[in-house]
């Protein structure tokens, strides 16, 4: 299974191009759904902004997804060179906004392109570029006997993300695509009546 790049956090890049303010923002995401959400929460933190331009990438569920917008810039000027670099570090599973306050001094078609991508860099470097194994997510509802039983299969293949206790446990981890399909048939041979749900 191949490793996909992206990025380790949340990356923040502040730059200033004659007069007008560049403030890059850098965020993983797992699908389109978060990547719309961060769009909306920048719009929100800086409402008065004259722009917000956004780009993502994401191969959640096998599907490449791709968008850029210009957001009210010169038609070509900025999303789409937020989107080219987004493109050539070979990064998927990110969204990159960048919020404009105009200056009052244009920059020219060039000079915006140069701004947007410069302060893409910045965020994204920011952010740290990491490689990961794309995961799936499972839920295991087993009972309370069994429990150590099945984290010690987890230790080398899968990451815990939630533990809930009632009358049995139910925990949801994130496992290695290319690894799936061995850890389910494992727990079912080792332990017959749990209960596996794929998310």
């Amino acid at each position: 299974m191949s490793l996909i790049k992206t990025i380790h956090g949340n990356g923040l890049a502040i730059n200033e191009f004659k007069k007008s303010r560049f403030i890059g923002n850098a965020f993983p995401v797992a699908n389109e759904t978060e990547a719309k959400h961060f769009v909306q929460d920048i719009r929100q933190k800086y409402p008065d902004a004259n722009h917000n331009v956004f780009a993502y990438r994401i191969t959640g569920d096998g599907n490449l997804i791709m968008k850029y917008d210009d957001d009210g810039e010169p038609s070509g000027s900025s999303g789409k060179p937020v989107f080219k670099i987004l493109e050539l570090k070979g990064l998927d599973n990110v969204v990159v906004i960048i919020t404009r306050y105009f200056g009052g001094i244009k920059l020219g078609f060039g000079g915006l392109s140069r701004a947007y991508k410069q302060t893409a860099i910045e965020a994204i470097d920011d952010a740290g570029i990491v490689e990961q194994r794309p995961t799936k997510e499972m839920k295991i509802i087993v009972d309370y006997r069994n429990i150590q039983f099945v984290k010690h299969m987890f230790e080398n293949t899968a990451t815990i993300l939630d533990e809930h206790y009632s009358d049995v446990v139910e925990i949801v981890v994130a496992v290695a695509e290319d690894k799936i399909d061995g850890l389910e048939k494992l727990i079912n041979e080792k332990i017959p009546d749990t209960q596996i749900n794929r998310l």
